[in-house]
Order: structure tokens, then C-alpha cells, then sequence
């Protein structure tokens, strides 16, 4: 354990051959941890498109089905988890939110106040998440062109080597995975934990520069790592309104038809709302249906499902979470 990012074959270990790069995840997941236990979905999307669509061998990993059959199971996953949990991932589970949440504490340590993004401004960055996603499967697409459609859409794309690796494999692997953020981020602290060796970075540095610019940190993921950090003492739970792989859960959670099956909701009672607009205040992702919807369920793709609006409202039963319909948390009248 630690000698490379991949050693670990958790999933290799449960599901044979068929999850080799670890088991799907609806997070942020870069090596979490060293490589093959569980993985970001959205890196799988992209890996599966590109390069390794119809080839067995990639990143020292065998696969025993084709690349249109490992997005299908990826997207059963990511859906099947979706439903599950919903948008409570993001809250809950994303080691990357728990950053966010980290930066937030650290800025009210020293009582300096956020800033406030209007409405109209954070619905259109909230669009973002899916310019990335498109954006990062578009590129992946026309980079495997060769290997999809039997011809290159993009010199230098045409499969070589036992892998399938092509001549722009090295940079652009993952479109997505280039300028993320959580990559480095996820490095850096496996490293230091003795998760992963540094000389896992160094050996592949002093081979290829390039390689490793563009594989585990580059300068241009580092530096949106650096952005995002300063965005994050500004503003709440920045990135998380930008996240694509949020997005996709989005897609499958706050969107028809998944939004009517979804088993996690955040609910609100019509009734004993007072409008008092508390819970828009708090919300970290600055989610308005939670105040502007009458009532029934009012989870929307912006919100986390944090439960800092419930935990909030100064009126019992006013919110609340549910879980298959029964009451995970509820408001209380803290005001009594």
C-alpha cells in the first residue's frame, strides 16, 4: 500500500475484472483512496470514453467488456446512488464539500464575513456544472473518434501500444480531470498521510515532465486549487455550485423523472412557514425554492441537502428531511 496510486485492488477484489479502476462513487473521488477502491464517476466517463473505449489494457488495469458497457454500468451506479441519497452526497460525503466546509470555518475562526451572490448571478453559475460536463464528454468523444468511429477527428488520436494510448493520452486523458481541482488537492494530502509516495510523482516526473503535468498535478489544476481555495473564504461552498459531478447527480436526482422516485427529499410544510426567510439566509449553495416554493417537496439541484435550513427554521416541523418518506430530521422550535 503506497507504492503507486493504483495498488490497491479493492475493487478487482469484489467484482472480478469488472471494476478494476474501484467502485463508482457520486463525489469527488480522485485516488480516494490510492487508486482502485473507490472511483469519481466522472473520471470512469471520460477514462471509458477515452482512450480506453475499445481496448482490454489501461493504467495497469485488464477490463473484460467493452467501453460502451463500462459507461453503462457506471451510469447504473451513479443513478442507483442518485435516487438513494440524492443531492445528500454533496452535503454529506464529498471529501472535497468537507474542504469547503473547512475553508468556511477557518474564514468564521477569524469573523470575517461572506460575500453574497445575487440570485440571477449564482442561478447562471449554477449552469456551469453542465457546460463542464458536457464540455469534458464532448472532448472525450472526439479524442477516441479513432476507436468509436474508425477515424480521426484530431491528428495524433489513432490507438498505439498494447494499451491503446494514443499520442495525446499523456495530456488529455480526462479533460475534466485537467483543470479539477480536487486532484491535486487529493494528492497532496494522500501523500502527506503516507497513502500514496511521493516518489509515485517524482519516478514519473523525472521520465516524462509532461506525464506528470498532466496526469496527477499540473500547474493549471494547481492553480484553480489555489483560486477555488481563495473563492472559498469569500464565498460558501463555492465549488459545489460549479461541481459538474454534482451536476450529474443533479441529473438524476432534482430533474423528471428521477425527481419523483428519489428516496432523499428535503420537505416543507406550507402550513406552519412563516416566510420569515431564514433558511435562504443559511443555505450555503444560496438554494432559493426552500423559501420560494409553497411547499411539498422543495429539493432543487442547487441544494446540498446539508440540513443547515432545517437545522435553522425557528418552527417545529416547518422542514424537514426525509428518507422514503419517513422524517430523518425535522425543525424544531428552537424560539420555546
Amino acid at each position: 500500500m503506497g507504492t503507486s496510486p493504483r495498488s490497491l485492488l479493492f475493487g478487482a477484489d469484489f467484482f472480478g475484472t469488472q471494476f478494476p479502476d474501484g467502485l463508482t462513487v457520486p463525489f469527488m473521488a480522485c485516488y480516494y483512496s490510492n487508486g482502485r477502491t473507490v472511483t469519481c464517476g466522472l473520471w470512469q466517463l471520460q477514462a471509458y470514453i477515452f482512450p480506453y473505449y475499445n481496448y482490454a489494457n489501461g493504467y495497469d488495469a485488464i477490463y473484460s467488456i467493452a467501453g460502451i458497457e463500462k459507461i453503462a454500468m457506471v451510469i447504473a451506479l451513479l443513478i442507483s446512488a442518485s435516487v438513494i441519497f440524492g443531492k445528500a452526497v454533496c452535503g454529506w460525503i464529498c471529501p472535497f464539500g468537507l474542504y469547503m466546509d473547512i475553508l468556511t470555518r477557518t474564514r468564521k475562526t477569524f469573523r470575517f464575513r461572506h460575500s453574497h451572490i445575487s440570485d440571477k448571478s449564482n442561478t447562471k453559475i449554477a449552469q456551469l456544472r453542465y457546460v463542464a460536463l458536457t464540455s469534458a464528454l464532448i472532448i472525450s468523444v472526439i479524442l477516441s473518434s479513432y476507436a468509436i468511429f474508425g477515424t480521426e477527428l484530431i491528428t495524433g488520436t489513432t490507438p498505439a501500444g498494447p494499451t491503446g494510448q494514443s499520442g495525446y493520452s499523456g495530456a488529455l486523458n480526462e479533460p475534466f480531470c485537467l483543470i479539477c481541482p480536487m486532484r491535486p488537492l487529493c494528492i497532496i494530502v494522500e501523500c502527506s498521510v503516507g497513502l500514496m509516495k511521493f516518489s509515485c510523482i517524482t519516478d514519473i516526473a523525472s521520465e516524462s515532465p509532461l506525464w506528470i503535468s498532466s496526469f496527477y498535478i499540473s500547474s493549471l489544476n494547481l492553480i484553480i486549487l489555489i483560486i477555488i481555495t481563495i473563492l472559498a473564504l469569500i464565498h460558501r461552498r463555492i465549488f459545489c455550485r460549479i461541481c459538474p459531478v454534482g451536476g450529474l447527480i443533479s441529473l438524476f436526482s432534482t430533474f423528471t423523472p428521477f425527481k419523483q422516485i428519489v428516496l432523499t427529499k428535503l420537505k416543507k410544510n406550507e402550513q406552519k412557514c412563516t416566510k420569515c426567510g431564514i433558511c435562504k439566509r443559511v443555505c450555503p449553495t444560496q438554494a432559493t425554492d426552500v423559501y420560494e416554493k409553497k411547499g411539498g417537496d422543495v429539493t432543487e439541484s442547487k441544494c446540498i441537502l446539508c440540513a443547515r435550513c432545517v437545522e435553522t427554521c425557528p418552527y417545529k416541523g416547518a422542514l424537514s428531511i426525509k428518507f422514503a418518506e419517513k422524517t430523518v430530521i425535522e425543525s424544531r422550535n428552537w424560539l420555546e
